[in-house]
């Protein structure tokens, strides 16, 4: 069945001038779209902004604090939080926000909007990597369905170092394929892709480096395409390459901190990985719901895909699969999406944003397959997508339907940490929300199952998160603010301003860096029972 909406390549007849404008149009669409959902507006069509809502806590308090104590300090090398060394993380992405402080001011929005453009420029490296080899139809999807999920949404409307990261691992992986694919050397690729993970490894660590060769290793492997690398795509001279970019900070942190840097790097790395930290265990199934809700609805797709491509493993490993680019593509993805997740499953410590760096890829292999779906009257793996899609689906809305009732059964245990919580109105918002994800699932699998319907069944998906998306932050977020987060940041913002140099903020009970940034200034966090509180309180100047 042929359908408008996807080919593989345009048809001989189209002129390039008219290619062009549609991916000109097309990246243009999905860019103002993101821009639009990530808060980038201003607000002025819909709701709250990328800064209404207030910094959570731990991760976006830490980060934006760390930023604007490294812009009142003027040191640059060295981060701190709450005036004392941050070693958790290195350097650039406190780099970026301090820069995002200096041209739009020390505030929420400032903090995000260098992440909310990280989501951005994802989102541009898929669209024109996917056009190159599968069409702009397919890119569009592809840059439509790593958008339009939940995780995506989320996490780039956030103060983490993640959608830093995932620019430079989608970047470094793509472009390895992309080099190894060319019958001629394509240098400027390989410098690309090593250039790409020693910036990964500057925002966020080693990992920067993990991810993409948590792909490319099994892919070099299982094709035998060892020998092909080695020879062009110069491992050593990379090596050098990677250093170059991420050693000179790592170095000037060591020789300015010596073994207490060393340390603190070590207990971030494999102490993380081996041992759960802060309280972030889980099973060993944690990022199976994760993928599934994190990236619905088109997570239903991706087991088939990842099933249906993985087993014919030994036919690449005998070079008998690439029949197209479309194949080895597919290969490759699904060897990196499979890779990460065991890779973040072995790590003792989980998060839900760590399989992050998976969402690029698996949205991906959703779009290939999606040409698929419109283009063949019985496409694998069709029946079982359809059956995750309603089983996901309805159980995201029936666990929405319940969120009321469980609020209620724990509000004693919630107004312990938020106090105004016993104020919340919950009862209609969830129920709306889960209404919103039935109807679309329902419509969207009927479009699914009918051969002349297909084609609509993307944009209902697509249409039900924009939809989503939209009541979430127009209603939800602003009674998030004012009952959850905002509370005790404007006592700290009243603290702030009329506490004097000698004086001190105490905190007692759970770590809120967010209270440092809106205080402006040192918080010392007591327990109730703390031995250190005569202390403070004998201390010169007035406390709080």
């Amino acid at each position: 069945m042929d359908s408008p909406l996807f080919f593989e390549h345009p048809p001989v007849s189209s002129s390039r001038s008219s290619i062009t404008q549609s991916s000109f149009l097309h990246i243009v669409g999905v860019l103002l779209l993101a821009a639009w959902l990530l808060g980038l507006d201003g607000g002025w069509l819909f709701g709250p902004d990328l800064g209404s809502l207030g910094l959570t806590d731990r991760d976006e308090g830490s980060n934006a604090e760390a930023a604007r104590e490294m812009l009142e300090t003027g040191d640059w090398i060295s981060p701190t939080l709450n005036y004392e060394p941050r070693y958790a993380k290195p350097a650039f992405v406190y780099w970026l926000i301090s820069g995002s402080y200096t041209l739009f001011g020390v505030n929420e929005f400032a903090a995000r909007l260098p992440s909310a453009l990280s989501g951005l420029g994802v989102l541009l490296v898929q669209y024109l990597f996917v056009r190159k080899w599968a069409g702009p139809r397919v890119a569009l999807w592809a840059g439509l369905m790593l958008l339009l999920n939940l995780e995506f949404l989320g996490i780039n409307r956030m103060v983490l170092t993640d959608p830093e990261l995932v620019v430079c691992t989608t970047l470094a992986g793509y472009s390895f394929w992309q080099a190894l694919q060319h019958e001629q050397t394509r240098r400027w690729l390989f410098v690309l892709f090593y250039l790409a993970m020693g910036l990964g490894m500057l925002v966020k660590g080693p990992v920067g480096i993990i991810i993409p060769l948590v792909g490319v290793i099994p892919y070099l492997t299982l094709t035998r395409q060892w020998g092909k690398f080695w020879a062009r795509g110069f491992p050593l001279g990379g090596l050098l390459l990677v250093s170059a970019v991420a050693a000179p900070w790592y170095l000037m942190m060591f020789q300015i901190h010596g073994e207490a840097y060393w340390a603190a790097a070590q207990a971030n790395t494999t102490g993380r990985f081996l041992s759960p930290m802060e309280g972030h265990g889980g099973t060993i199934f944690f990022y199976v719901p994760i993928l599934l809700l994190g990236l619905f609805p088109w997570s239903a797709v991706l087991p088939s895909v990842l099933y249906q491509t993985l087993k014919r493993w030994k036919d690449y490993w005998r070079g008998q699969a690439f029949s197209s680019p479309e194949a080895n593509l597919t290969f490759f993805l699904s060897l990196w999406v499979v890779g990460l997740l065991v890779f973040f499953t072995l790590s003792a410590t989980r998060l839900p944003h760590y399989i992050y760096p998976a969402f690029p890829g698996g949205a991906l292999l959703v779009a290939l397959w999606w040409k698929r779906l419109v283009g063949e009257d019985d496409p694998v793996g069709l029946t079982m997508a359809t059956r995750l899609l309603i089983g996901v689906g309805y159980l995201l809305g029936i666990a929405l339907a319940f969120v009321p009732a469980v609020f209620h059964l724990l509000l004693k245990q919630i107004t312990k940490e938020f106090p105004a919580a016993v104020h919340v109105e919950v009862d209609w918002l969830p129920s709306i929300l889960g209404l919103v994800i039935v109807l679309g699932t329902m419509l969207m699998r009927q479009c699914m199952r009918s051969d002349s319907k297909r084609h609509l069944a993307a944009w209902v998906g697509c249409g039900m998160m924009v939809l989503f998306s939209v009541v979430l932050a127009r209603f939800g977020l602003p009674i998030y603010q004012h009952y959850f987060v905002g509370p005790p940041q404007e006592l700290a913002v009243i603290a702030g301003l009329n506490l004097g140099t000698e004086d001190r903020l105490i905190q007692f009970g759970r770590k809120r860096p967010s209270l440092s940034f809106y205080a402006k200034r040192k918080v010392y966090l007591l327990g109730l029972h703390d031995e250190d509180l005569p202390q403070h309180l004998s201390a010169p100047g007035r406390k709080m």
